[in-house]
């Protein structure tokens, strides 16, 4: 066990409010009341101590980004929980967190971060309110929070274990960190399905827990470059760390069926591990060296970093030099080497090989493989290595291609300009790189023969005069040349310096969040451009999607859509608030909102593109091909839209209701996974809700209800269906589902009718909906519905036998 330092000392006293409001009466452990008063006043008056401490907190305590010195310490000194002032990062902004508090400052790393490592201002506090609900505030808008009000919190304290827990009465936990790992597991913590760990918020890489129970490290979710391997018959049911070293996986009856150890397995000198995925994209194991103060990697689950999908980034490859991952560009006039992962200096975009003037050539890299990034997609055929190099030599769309040379025949195309790759001696792959063609000069064995033939035709004397009057004309013309070229090159190099300079400016007053949102290209917050940055992106609005719906490309080659307004009747600060509103909202199942245009004429929002399209398109589809989606994926749709509305309507910290539900704001990414779009737009649109007999969260459910029916329909149109003839078609297609899934067919049905009830009291919850679709809640018998009775004349007897089929 570390030794406490000086200012540990009253973290072993559970000041439960600091700030010179009020202190409480404690006793401080084997010392008598008397020497707490005094530390507590030497501490406080005095101020010898560089923090104020605390092991928990009762409600109502605050800390600012003014006052980082403040901050929980479990009682053992071993965590701390506050703002963490991240040295790396000199950009003024600070994360919220729980981070080691040993001795060694830089073996300090963070193990559990709010929001997932979100940025905040010194302009922000971490408040447990008196509703019970830890919240962090930055400028006054909600960027994180537990969630937890009304749920009887009376106090939070920082346990022996790292663990950040909301406590209610008698000691209850309501609220614990371990249940929303950021990128760490400590001893003791879990993961389970649909669990995830992110190096950061922004990061592509991410350590998920698949339904299976596998383990797998993947890169933006589509591209698994490392998984646990389990069996095909065996189930895991969470992923724990032991503080033995252990990573393993554990089934229903508590047995483990994988795991990985780390080398200092059952060490008796190591008392604190942890496991963590990096920021390089692999994931690893580390324990404390108490000898030498530092964490030690006792595992890692790709030995060989280069095979880290993506580790250098774009238009790079990754390699060995004397042992140590090295990244080199592909390039030639890029960046040089540097050692060391990721790359600090991106490497130049490549050049465009659609504008060569001379044509282009094949560059071949030898024991080299090259994948695309974005996306990662690559097209394999069957060619020896020659004919590969011939294939994308000829292909105008291919840009490198890589020949594995292992027997197999495989050639890989690239025709994405965004590439990587790794280099390996002990690799047989051969690779090819597109680059323009560079012509050769004439050499000068050439030019003497053509000067020795020119001057045998002349008199010698004459010959001599010419070829001094031809040399001192080239040299006048030359110079001559040479000098006007360097002024206009001049003058038009501090023209477009000028016009660069001033669009900055520009930029920097319009959008605030300046130089960060312009050239990182993962910044998350919202930024705000001006109709003709987005007539820009957008390229003078080509690209249609739907109806004022465009797509556009950021600088940082980000997809995204852009959503024309034309209806909006709210002021710049009533919509500015609604934004930011919106933008807050961080779900799976919802499309991200990245940024906004508001001019007296223009009012544009700006959302991530999902690339599969909208439910629309899927039920326009002919139903022959709409039968590839299963039973279960279209239960599964179904429940990513309820868990969206149930996100929105209860877990934001202010009720937000859709208030346009339907399929053309349903979009599938390329999983077949939901996400929402257009949630809340019903406050910025010109709608008359109040008209409405029934609030807009309870249109939402009935809309809802409808909705589901039509998902398992497997079309749009039900409206000249009765419910005996929506019974009939589900068991037509009984026989061809199992049993399980039969019974969420089943479930799905009545809690559709249940929603689309005329009456509103008599509609369930979102959330009650969410738990009937995962299996967790049943459902009983809906009555008869009278939005049924009315459309299709079906009397009530009829109805409440069709019920009973239900």
């Amino acid at each position: 066990m570390p030794k406490l330092r000086r200012n540990q000392l009253e973290r072993r006293i559970p000041i439960q409010h600091f700030g010179g409001k009020f202190f409480q009466n404690y006793i401080f452990r084997g010392f008598g009341p008397i020497l707490v008063v005094i530390l507590v006043w030497v501490s406080v008056i005095c101020g010898i101590c560089e923090e104020v401490s605390m092991v928990s907190a009762p409600l109502g305590f605050e800390v600012s980004g003014y006052e980082r010195k403040k901050v929980f310490v479990s009682e053992n000194g071993l965590f701390a929980f506050g703002f963490i002032d991240d040295n790396l990062k000199d950009d003024g902004n600070f994360a919220v967190g729980i981070w080691y508090s040993l001795e060694n400052k830089t073996a300090n790393v963070p193990v559990w971060t709010a929001g997932g490592g979100v940025r905040v201002s010194e302009n922000s506090t971490i408040t447990l309110s008196m509703d019970g609900c830890l919240t962090l505030f930055d400028n006054g808008v909600i960027v994180w929070s537990s969630d937890t009000k009304g749920l009887g919190v009376q106090s939070t304290s920082l346990l022996n274990n790292g663990n950040l827990v909301l406590l209610g009465s008698g000691g209850r936990k309501i609220w614990e960190s371990f249940n929303y790992p950021t990128n760490t597991l400590l001893p003791g913590q879990s993961l389970h399905y649909p669990q995830s760990l992110h190096p950061s918020i922004s990061s592509h890489y991410s350590l998920v827990m698949r339904r299976s129970g596998e383990l797998a490290l993947m890169w933006e979710n589509n591209l698994t470059y490392w998984n646990s391997r389990l069996g095909s018959t065996t189930i895991a049911k969470e992923a724990r760390f032991e503080s033995n070293g252990v990573l393993g996986l554990i089934d229903g009856t508590g047995a483990t069926v994988w795991f990985k150890s780390s080398e200092s397995f059952r060490d008796p000198s190591v008392v604190l591990r942890h496991l963590r995925i990096d920021s390089d994209g692999n994931l690893r194991i580390y324990s404390w060296d108490s000898v030498l103060r530092v964490w030690r990697v006792g595992w890692q689950a790709i030995e060989n970093q280069c095979k880290v999908f993506g580790s250098c980034g774009l238009y790079s490859f990754c390699g060995y030099n004397s042992g140590v991952p090295t990244c080199a560009c592909l390039s030639e006039d890029s960046s040089n080497t540097e050692e060391g992962l990721p790359r600090t200096h991106p490497c130049n975009k490549m050049v465009d090989i659609g504008n060569c003037k001379e044509g282009t050539s094949m560059s071949t890299l030898k024991h080299t493989v090259f994948y695309g990034l974005y996306p990662p997609h690559d097209v394999g055929v069957m060619l020896n290595q020659e004919a590969c190099k011939e294939y994308c030599s000829n292909d105008t769309s291919c840009v490198a291609a890589t020949s594995t040379n292992d027997g197999s025949g495989l050639c890989m195309i690239q025709r994405t300009r965004s590439i990587s790759g790794y280099h390996d001696a002990s690799n047989s792959a051969v690779s090819f790189l597109k680059v323009c063609l560079v012509p050769l000069a004439v050499s000068a064995s050439q030019a003497d023969l053509r000067s020795n033939a020119t001057s045998n035709s002349l008199p010698s004397g004459q010959n001599l005069s010419r070829t001094k009057n031809w040399k001192s004309i080239i040299v006048t013309v030359a110079v001559i040349v040479v000098v006007s070229a360097c002024a206009f090159l001049g003058i038009e190099i501090l023209v477009l310096w000028f016009i660069h300079k001033r669009r900055q400016i520009k930029a920097q007053s319009r959008i605030p969040f300046g130089k960060d949102a312009q050239m990182n290209p993962h910044y998350s917050a919202l930024i705000r451009l001006s109709y003709d940055e987005v007539k820009e992106l957008t390229a003078n609005f080509k690209d249609q999607l739907g109806p004022s719906v465009f797509k556009g490309v950021l600088p940082n080659q980000i997809p995204v859509v852009a959503k024309v307004l034309n209806s909006v009747v709210a002021s710049e600060r009533d919509f500015r608030m609604i934004v930011t509103t919106l933008g807050a909202t961080h779900h799976r199942n919802l499309v991200q909102l990245k940024g906004f245009c508001f001019e007296p004429k223009h009012k544009i929002l700006l959302y991530e593109y999902i690339p599969k399209g909208s439910l629309q398109k899927w039920l326009s589809k002919p139903k022959q091909e709409r039968n590839g989606v299963n039973w279960q994926q279209r239960l599964d749709i179904a429940c990513g839209i309820a868990r969206a509305l149930a996100y929105l309507h209860s877990e934001c910290q202010q009720c937000i209701a859709h208030g346009s539900l339907k399929f053309e704001n349903v979009l599938l990414d390329e999983k077949l996974v939901a996400k929402l779009t257009d949630f809340g737009l019903h406050s910025l649109l010109d709608n008359d809700s109040a008209s409405l007999s029934e609030s807009l969260p309870e249109r939402d459910i009935y809309m809802f209800g409808q909705m589901l029916l039509q998902i398992l329909m497997g079309q749009q149109d039900i409206v000249g269906y009765s419910p005996q003839r929506l019974i009939q078609e589900m068991y037509h297609d009984k026989k061809s589902v199992g049993s399980v899934e039969w019974e969420g067919i089943e479930r799905a049905c009545r809690i559709a009718l249940w929603c689309m009830q005329d009456r509103p009291f008599l509609r369930p919850s979102i959330g009650e909906v969410v738990k009937v679709l995962e299996g967790n809640l049943s459902a009983d018998r809906p009555p008869p519905s009278a939005a049924f009775m009315r459309d299709n004349q079906v009397d009530y007897e009829e109805s409440a036998e069709i019920s009973v089929a239900i």
